[in-house]
Formats: structure tokens, sequence, C-alpha cells
């Protein structure tokens, strides 16, 4: 009895699988790509300008173009990852970024510029959409979060990479030094795009494929326990419409009326659980942008400026302040949020920004009104420095880990498709409106603005998002369908199937 107890007891201990992890770094790099894409054009923006001459206006549309192309990527990749499989669906981002970057790196006008910007948003579109997607497919409940918040990571470590070669590829001569910025992705691309054919397919499109035998042989390799891939291959084959106790390889899986009825739940008549789900995907991903981080990262030699600094070395230097923090503080959610939750630090997270935010407006006004005071410039900087950190702990990881776990399987493609869409859309939104706004509202003004979205996102959390910590995928959407009061209360209690 002791014996089992101490072997219970170190199976307690055990919250990851080694190969899911694996698979989830190979990912990961997916999202490296975007988000280096992200960060270095924050700094090669300053010298397309000199070189191709371009106004304000081409510059919030080359800025906005990526994102409004993400939307109708992860549109695209939500429906097709459907068809095709997970797998199959990074190739063809790896495919399309590789288009992309080629594109801007030759980049001979402003019309091959934008369009190779608006190949790159699709497969950003793709890679928002995927990556959290097969992520969440394939992770234990147990470390789920860490596994999910992962690509995230890999954005923030791409954004700083951005950052860093703006610095030295700034060095060189103005026509040569921005196109190496943005032509060089085309090589993790073409690399990534190879070596994803050798990862596995998600556990649970092969099930709703009716591969059994398959996905069974995947989970075994992903879980924590033969037990718990047991449960895991049980609750996937509920979902998917099969019975139980169904011992075959394979099955037949009507993909028409699935596909019908996937449009049917999530719009027509949704259940009471997936209408919330809905509600709270949009609403999550609508202030994950509306709180202004797009403008501080693809703006911020802009922002800087405004705030005292000058010289395009220093400015770049700035920026790369900004990347390390942004990479620095995602780990404290990777670290804490299987162990903490996902409510207490998206919590913490958004009245750090609120009041960060409130910081940055008013040292950004009193810069702008009493002739850039050195003081001002100091606070502007922490106080930029600090809302990034705040976004990097909660927000920014978390808003994507919900999104990837919160739908059902049956319309999980489409649900996080409309989610990454959505926050697309705003991210397009703030990078098209940020310099129409400084010049209509003020830069301080602009930034009161979004202290304004940041209060209401601490309200939307607090009503509206409950504790999905330790629970299974199939599990999630009951949550969804319970008062807030039931919810808090279950959320303190341990997982039985634990």
């Amino acid at each position: 009895m002791t014996i089992a107890m101490a072997e219970g007891k170190a199976q307690d201990v055990k919250t990851y699988n080694s190969y899911s992890l694996s698979c989830t770094i190979v990912i990961s790099l997916i999202t490296v790509i975007f988000g280096y894409d992200t960060g270095v054009m924050s700094g090669a923006m300053i010298f397309i300008e000199d070189d191709l001459k371009i106004s304000d206006f081409q510059v919030s549309v080359l800025a906005g173009i990526l994102n409004i192309c993400a939307l109708f990527g992860s549109l695209i990749a939500g429906k097709l990852s459907d068809y095709i499989g997970r797998r199959y669906t990074i190739v063809v981002a790896c495919l399309i970024f590789l288009i992309g970057s080629v594109l801007m790196g030759w980049g001979p006008n402003y019309a091959v510029l934008l369009s190779g910007r608006c190949a790159a948003g699709i497969g950003v579109g793709f890679a928002l959409m995927i990556a959290p997607v097969y992520t969440a497919e394939i992770s234990p409940a147990e470390s789920r979060g860490a596994l999910t918040s992962l690509p995230d990571v890999a954005i923030s470590f791409g954004i700083l990479i951005g950052y860093v070669s703006n610095y030295f590829f700034g060095k060189l001569t103005l026509k040569l030094g921005w196109r190496l910025m943005l032509g060089v992705a085309a090589i993790p691309s073409l690399a990534l795009a190879i070596g994803i054919l050798k990862m596995p397919e998600s556990p649970r499109w092969l099930a709703f494929q009716g591969r059994l035998a398959e996905s069974k042989k995947m989970l075994m390799k992903v879980s924590l326990s033969e037990k718990e891939a047991e449960r895991r291959f049980r609750d996937i084959k509920i979902a998917a419409g099969i019975d139980e106790n169904c011992t075959d390889d394979v099955v037949k899986i009507s993909k028409t009326s699935k596909n019908e009825q996937v449009w049917k739940e999530l719009f027509l008549k949704p259940t009471p659980a997936v209408r919330r789900i809905l509600f709270t995907a949009i609403g999550l991903h609508f202030f994950d942008h509306a709180t202004g981080i797009e403008a501080i990262l693809l703006f911020g030699p802009r922002i800087f400026k405004k705030a005292g600094v000058h010289e395009k070395s220093k400015l770049l230097l700035a920026t790369v302040g900004t990347g390390i923090t942004k990479t620095v503080f995602i780990f404290i959610a990777t670290f804490y949020i299987d162990k903490r939750g996902r409510r207490p630090l998206l919590m913490i997270s958004a009245v750090g920004m609120f009041l960060a935010l409130a910081v940055v407006a008013t040292s950004l006004t009193i810069a702008e009104n009493h002739d850039e005071p050195l003081w001002s410039l100091v606070i502007s900087l922490i106080a930029v420095y600090t809302f990034v950190a705040f976004f990097s702990m909660g927000m920014g990881p978390i808003a994507w880990i919900y999104l990837s776990e919160m739908f059902p399987m049956r319309v999980r493609g489409l649900g996080v498709g409309i989610g990454v869409a959505v926050n697309r859309l705003m991210n397009a939104t703030v990078s098209l409106t940020f310099i129409s706004l400084t010049k209509a509202l003020t830069i301080g003004g602009a930034f009161f603005l979004y202290c304004g979205f940041g209060f209401l996102s601490l309200l939307f959390i607090y009503f509206c998002l409950p504790e999905t910590k330790g629970k299974t995928l199939e599990e999630i959407e009951g949550l969804f369908s319970k008062k807030k009061k039931n919810v808090d209360a279950e959320a303190m209690q341990p997982n039985p199937n634990k």
C-alpha cells in the first residue's frame, strides 16, 4: 500500500510530457517568424520612409495591412486545418511567410513591399490560429497552460530578435539595410516548412477524421500516463460522436453533416455555453489590442521620439529595451499559469496595464507641452516598459491560452479562427489609426484612450472569465454553462480525474 501511494504521489509530481514539450517548441518556431516580422518593421519603417519617400498615410497602411490580411488568413486557416490537418496547415503558413519575406526583401518600390507585407499577413493569420490549437490539443491538462503559452513566448523572442537586427542592420547603407531586415526571415520559413513534415498530427484531429488507432497511438506519446491517455481518448471519442466502447481502428464520419453542424452550432443555434464561449473569445481578443500594445511594439520609435529621444541609434536601442522586457516577463505567465491559474494572472495584468497606461499618457502629455523635460522622458520610458511587462505576464499569452482551450473540439477550428480574426482586426485598427490619433488627440490623448479600454478590460475579465486551470478540454465547455459563483467554487476543488 505504501509503495502504491508513493507511485501515485510520483505520478502527481509529473506535470509535463517531454514529447509534447518537444512538439510545442518546434511548432512555436513559426510564431518566432511572426514576432520577427512585427519587431523588425518597427525599425525598418524609419529607413523605408527615407528611402522610398512615403507619406504618413502610406506608413500607416504598411503597418496595418499585415493584420488586415492576417484576419482573412486566420479564417482560411481555421477551415483549412479541419480539412488537411493541423500539421499541413503549418506547412502552408511557412510557405506563405517565405513568399512574403522574399517580396519584402526585394522591395524595389512601395507596391511590391506592400504586397510582400500582405502575404506575410496571411501567414501570420495561419500561424496565430494553428500554433495554439495544435499545442492545446497535444498537451496534458496539468501543463496545458505553460505549453500553450510557449508560442507567445516565441513571438516575444521573435520581436526581440527583430529589434536587435534593426539596430545592427541599421548601420548598413540605406538601400540595403532595411531590405535585409525584412528579407532574412525567408531562411527560417523554408527550414521550418521542411522540418514540420516530421511532426506528428493532432490526436483530436485524427479522431475527428475517424482515424482512431492513430489518435490513440499519438495520445500514448503525449500523455503523462497510460491511464490519462485512455481517459483523454474516451473523452475525445464522446466529443466526436463515436461510441466510447468502439474498438475499431478506423470509423467513418460524415464530413458534410459535420461541417454544416459547425456553422449551425456556432452561429445559428448555439447552446448557452457555446454562445458564452464565443462572446468571451471575441471580447477577450478585442481588449487584447484595444489597450494599445501594438502602438508600442510597432511605433515605439515615434513614441520615444515624442518623449525626448531623437537619434536613430538611440531610438532603436530603446525599442530593444521593449523587446527585452516583453521576453523576460512573459516567462512569469509560463511558470505560474498552471500553478496560480489564468484569472489571477489576468486580473493582476489588467490592473498593472491600466495604471501604467495612465502614467504613460500623463508623462507624454507633459513632455509634449513642456519642451521634453528629462524627468518626463525617464518616467515615460519606465511606464512604457512597465505596461509591456504587465501585458506580457498576463493579457498577452493568456488571451491565446483561453482561445485555444475554450471552444469544444467540434467547433474549435472555426471558433479559434474567429477569435484570431478579431485579434488581428483590433491589431490592424490600432496600427492604422495610431498616427491619426496622435494628430487628432495628441500622443498623450491617444494613450488616455487606451487607458480607458484598459479599465473596461479589467471589468470584462472579472465578470466573464471562469478559471480553466487543470480542466481537460472536454470539461471546459461545462464551465461556461455555469454561473460565475458556481464556477469559482468549482475551480477551488481538485480535479477528480487527475
